[in-house]
């Protein structure tokens, strides 16, 4: 239908949205998460090792052709350290998040499903772990069993699953309360039933909105320990290991502490331009 069409018939021409329903900003977010995404699984095999040898450069070399981002306090190429450094980072994040929501929704489903004292029980222990402060739980942690990549992964996951169970279940819950629902009860379908193909389906766009928001709370959570000294081992840097290692000498090297905060700025502003523009959005505050 031509403008001209539109006029006559009095019917409206639906504006087209940009790639993916997701706006500029959303899909600009998405394009800088795709890049980062990829630069966290390539990054460790396209890297010479050789720009990563301590001596490599002059200590803090500036900016010059070939090393855009000059050189650290041991002599490491910083651009090669921020790409590699990604690969703990965002895979770190993803996991942990995943992992939260995952293991948040799946009991927040039961929950609702099954209501009466397990409910009461699985709400009750959320709301417990969720008092405790998150960078407080995380140091008890790692000073209880030292600090690894899988530690880190484990400790994220169980900071964040009760809150994506709060969100979960009050989606749930008014879920469950549906008639058809009621109906697939009372003909004796099973509780997995229930919670997979009557329940989940529809929480599961605002369970990723959610999950996005996991995600850039782990990122800030792990930048926030390895800023401390208490995140990965240094064999595993990190973006916020790197700030740490090199924030002494910001007056000398600017580059190599301004590089790992803007490449943590523009994932975790990435996620949240990806985040505000997903459907889920609105759901998910009306439940807050």
């Amino acid at each position: 239908m031509n403008a001209v069409d539109a006029t006559t018939t009095g019917t409206a021409v639906p504006k087209r949205r940009p790639w993916l329903g997701l706006g500029v900003p959303g899909t600009l977010g998405l394009l800088v998460l795709l890049a980062w995404l990829v630069v966290a699984a390539v990054a460790p095999w396209c890297v010479p090792s050789s720009a990563l040898d301590i001596g490599a450069l002059p200590v803090f070399a500036p900016p010059q052709a070939g090393h855009w981002l000059g050189a650290d306090y041991l002599g490491r190429d910083m651009l090669a350290r921020v790409l590699t450094g990604a690969r703990y980072t965002v895979g770190v994040a993803l996991v942990a998040a995943v992992l939260a929501s995952a293991i948040g929704t799946a009991l927040a489903l039961l929950a609702a499903v099954s209501g009466g004292l397990l409910d009461a029980v699985l709400s009750r222990g959320m709301d417990t772990l969720i008092s405790i402060p998150s960078k407080l739980f995380a140091l008890i942690m790692v000073a209880a069993f030292g600090a690894s990549v899988p530690l880190l992964v484990v400790t994220a996951a169980l900071i964040y699953v009760p809150g994506a169970y709060r969100i979960a279940r009050a989606l749930a819950i008014n879920i469950a309360t549906l008639d058809y629902v009621v109906v697939a009860r009372t003909r004796g379908e099973s509780r997995v039933y229930l919670m997979l193909h009557e329940v989940l389906p529809n929480i599961l766009s605002p369970m990723l909105v959610d999950l996005g928001l996991r995600f850039v709370y782990v990122v800030l959570l792990l930048a926030s320990l390895s800023f401390l000294g208490l995140g990965a081992p240094p064999s595993a840097a990190d973006w916020g290991t790197l700030v740490r290692e090199n924030l002494g000498v910001l007056w000398q090297s600017g580059m190599a502490v301004v590089a790992p905060a803007l490449a943590i700025a523009s994932l975790t502003m990435a996620v949240n331009l990806v985040v505000d523009a997903l459907p889920g959005r609105a759901a998910r505050r009306a439940v807050r």
